[in-house]
């Protein structure tokens, strides 16, 4: 898939699936994450993170770029785009909004905001040591292809969840972050982009 198939697919095709969530709870935090995509030596793509042992919520998990709400943060749009620079050193006039994908759920508490964008220009990667322990990219075609997104059934206080697992070189990507990913590849191959 190119960049403009990717523009193309994402300014005209309606989204038609839902994604995974936990139920919804009285509190939940607000939070936005940027699923952005680059296109290095024509191939697209996707920006991830790896999250500190040292942090309290979701150590070294892999994730996406981003973080709470904050209240001066305009819109979810902002929050991705203020987290990305934050953490690993990606400008906001970098970036090309394609869109949100509906929140995600989870059950510690966070209502999360996927946002999607391409990134306009390369960059050099800035890490901050104290959010992100290392910041990597997985070509998209290989998250399309189906045998590489597990979805396994949990039973959680008397409910049955789909979670989604996918390994990639030795990590696991698993739980909100797959679950996105997994929603942009079933949103794309029913386009017929791919």
């Amino acid at each position: 898939m190119t960049v403009d198939e990717l523009r193309l697919h994402f300014s005209l095709q309606p989204l038609r699936h839902a994604i995974v969530s936990a139920p919804l709870k009285n509190r939940v935090r607000e939070a936005a994450v940027l699923m952005a995509l680059e296109e290095l030596n024509g191939e697209l793509q996707l920006i991830l993170t790896t999250r500190p042992t040292h942090l309290k919520a979701h150590p070294g998990q892999v994730s996406f770029p981003g973080g709470k709400v904050e209240s001066s943060d305009l819109s979810p749009t902002h929050t991705a785009f203020r987290e990305a620079e934050e953490e690993i050193g990606l400008r906001s006039e970098n970036l090309e909004l394609l869109g949100q994908f509906p929140t995600h759920r989870t059950f510690t508490g966070f209502e999360i905001t996927p946002v999607l964008a391409l990134v306009k220009n390369p960059f050099e990667t800035r890490i901050d040591p104290g959010e992100v322990a290392e910041c990597f990219r997985v070509p998209l075609h290989f998250f399309m292809q189906d045998k590489h997104r597990h979805i396994r059934q949990f039973q959680r206080q008397g409910h049955s969840y789909h979670v989604v697992f996918i390994p990639w070189e030795g990590r696991l990507i698993w739980g909100a972050t797959a679950a996105m990913i997994d929603l942009l590849c079933r949103h794309l191959k029913d386009g017929g982009a791919i």
